[in-house]
This record gives structure tokens, C-alpha cells and sequence, in this order.
């Protein structure tokens, strides 16, 4: 993926991650620069004390005011959220150095300290961009790995032969398993870089699952636990189906009679937790290097959107095989990634 493809966006202000980032980058900043202009070090304590109470007195009020406008920012153009922010930094500058702090306890500078303000947030919305700029690169490799991996070849082959088992004798049932055949291919083969909704993840692993019952039938049997799912919660797409293709290749082919699938989906707080759980043989190796490719993607794609807010964490019993993920509530009114399925 080149550079231009690349889409810029502003980060979600709402984020303790980039809250934190922000933190650490101003009062590094603000080390530097204080300790750089001190006339003796003999009052270093005293200037950067002072200096960290005016770069509080902005740095905090632009976080919770950009915290507010996070969801109308990231409609606007990249420019505009660009602008939006600094006049937000460089308002609550201008407000803190003429109405909340005395000139004589605001840090000396050679430039005016709406300048340094300014300075100061382009910078840090570069290097942010920066990051954003080196990770989607490797979100698009670990998605096309992860097509070799998780959509395997013999699903779709082995999917369209069952199909024409049924063209003959249920003309009806092959021709909705080539629809749901039809819909995973363009969700799969769709630009995948933006949130979808919940709920559509669960359609397209609905689609998924009718698939394979064709070929595996009454042995495929799934335990949807989804009543307090969070339908608008925003989510990376195709994040579940790939556990649930792991879950029936190890869970559910090895066996004659397989217990269910367990998959529940419940909202805690600020938090949404999906949890994918399937029987495992014990006779069968625990981790294989198809199962480990579909959730280091998974993992992939959790950092990228999330940061450190989302985690992927798996357990092994005896008899079961469990992935959990944990992802912060962030609400999504409509799909950018997929367009919505009808329930069915």
C-alpha cells in the first residue's frame, strides 16, 4: 500500500491512550524547553513547577473540549479537525495566559506562547499521523495473510459442492446458501480499514454458519448468548467469523457429537466482551499455526483502531478452547466497512 492511499484521520480525543499520549508528549516538551532556558539550575524545581501548572491550565480543558467534539471531528475532513483542534489548544492557551495565570508566574519564551501552542499540537497531530501512517501499512499485509489463513480454499470448494447436492432436491436452500456464499465473498473482498457495527459482524458470522451447516448439518450447533449484545458498538470487520471458522476446524470437525459453540457477546460499562468458546480434543495439538496467523490479525487490527484500549487473550482447559476479546464502547450509527445484512 502506498503512502497516498493512505487515510488520515484525527485521533479519537475520547481515548485515555491519547489522552496519555498528549500528557507525555507536553510535559516532555515542556522539560525540555524550561530546562533549556534555565539562567542556573539552582532553579530548575521552581520554573518547572511553574511551568507545568500553565501547561496543565491548557492542556486539560483542550482534551475534555476536544473529548466533546471527537465524534463531529471525525466527520469533517482531515484539514478541518486539523484547524479545529488548534484553535481549540490555542483558545484555551489565550484564555489561561490573560485570565486564570499572572504574567509573572506564565515560562519565559522568545515567542509568544500561542505560537509555541500552536507549534506544539501540529507536532504532535504529525506524529500521530506518523503512526497511524506506519500501522496501516501493516494492516493491509496482515489482512491479505490472513485471507490465506482464515478463508481457507476448500471452505469455498467444499461450500459450493454441498450447493450442488441441494440444486436438484432443494432448489430453495442452495439457492440462499449461494447468496450467504455471494455476501462473505464482497464483505471479505471490501476495504476493511474502517469500523463496522456489531450487529452486522454477527450477520455476516450468521451467513458464515449457514454455510457450514450444509456440509457438517446437525453436528454444527451453536449457543448464541447475544440478548444484551450492544448492537451499535463499533467493531473491526470480520473479527468474529474468523473465530468461529477456528472454533468449528478444531471444535467441531475432530469430533462425532460436538458440543455447541458457545459465543457471547455482553456489554459491561464502557466495555463490550465477545467471547468465543469450543470444544478441544485432547489429543489435538492446542496451537497450530493457522489458529495463530487469525488471531495475530485479529490482534493487528484491535491495535490499530483501539491502541492499547482493546486486548485479545485466549485459555485452555482440558476440554475447551476459549478467545475473549475486550473492546472500549464506541458507538457507530452506521456501517463504512460493510453494508448492513436483513436478519433473517
Amino acid at each position: 500500500m502506498s503512502a497516498q492511499t493512505v487515510i488520515d484521520e484525527l485521533p479519537d480525543f475520547r481515548s485515555p491512550s491519547v489522552m496519555l499520549h498528549a500528557l507525555v508528549y507536553s510535559h516532555l516538551l515542556l522539560l525540555l524547553h524550561t530546562l533549556a532556558e534555565l539562567p542556573h539550575w539552582v532553579h530548575w524545581s521552581t520554573r518547572v513547577t511553574g511551568a507545568a501548572i500553565w501547561v496543565e491550565l491548557v492542556l486539560l480543558p483542550s482534551l475534555a473540549i476536544l473529548a466533546g467534539l471527537a465524534p463531529t471531528l471525525a466527520r469533517l475532513p482531515y484539514r478541518l479537525g486539523v484547524f479545529i483542534v488548534c484553535t481549540v489548544t490555542v483558545g484555551c492557551g489565550w484564555i489561561g495566559r490573560t485570565l486564570l495565570m499572572p504574567i509573572q508566574a506564565q515560562p519565559n519564551a522568545q515567542f509568544a506562547p500561542e505560537l509555541m501552542i500552536l507549534l506544539s499540537t501540529l507536532g504532535f497531530l504529525w506524529l500521530l499521523q506518523m503512526r497511524h501512517r506506519a500501522l496501516v501499512p501493516r494492516l493491509a499485509e496482515a489482512r491479505l495473510s490472513a485471507l490465506q489463513a482464515r478463508i481457507r480454499p476448500h471452505f469455498f470448494f467444499n461450500s459450493l459442492n454441498a450447493v450442488l447436492s441441494l440444486i436438484r432436491y432443494e432448489p430453495a436452500k442452495a439457492e440462499e446458501a449461494l447468496q450467504d456464499i455471494a455476501d462473505l465473498f464482497r464483505v471479505v473482498m471490501k476495504d476493511n480499514r474502517r469500523l463496522a457495527r456489531l450487529v452486522s459482524e454477527v450477520e455476516i458470522a450468521e451467513r458464515y454458519l449457514n454455510i457450514e451447516m450444509i456440509r457438517l448439518g446437525d453436528r454444527l450447533k451453536v449457543d448464541w448468548q447475544i440478548d444484551d449484545m450492544p448492537e451499535n458498538a463499533a467493531v473491526p470487520p470480520l473479527v468474529l467469523q474468523p473465530l468461529l471458522e477456528n472454533a468449528i476446524y478444531y471444535g467441531v470437525e475432530p469430533l462425532l457429537e460436538p458440543p455447541p459453540i458457545q459465543i457471547r457477546i455482553t456489554q459491561a460499562r464502557d466495555r463490550v466482551h465477545l467471547i468465543v468458546r469450543n470444544a478441544l480434543p485432547g489429543n489435538m495439538i492446542r496451537v497450530r499455526e493457522g489458529n495463530g496467523m487469525a488471531l495475530e490479525n485479529i490482534r493487528e487490527r484491535l491495535l490499530l483502531h483501539f491502541d492499547t484500549e482493546a486486548s485479545l487473550t485466549t485459555e485452555a482447559g482440558s476440554d475447551y478452547y476459549q478467545v475473549h476479546i475486550l473492546l472500549p464502547y464506541r458507538e457507530i450509527l452506521h456501517d463504512d466497512a460493510a453494508a448492513p445484512f436483513s436478519r433473517r
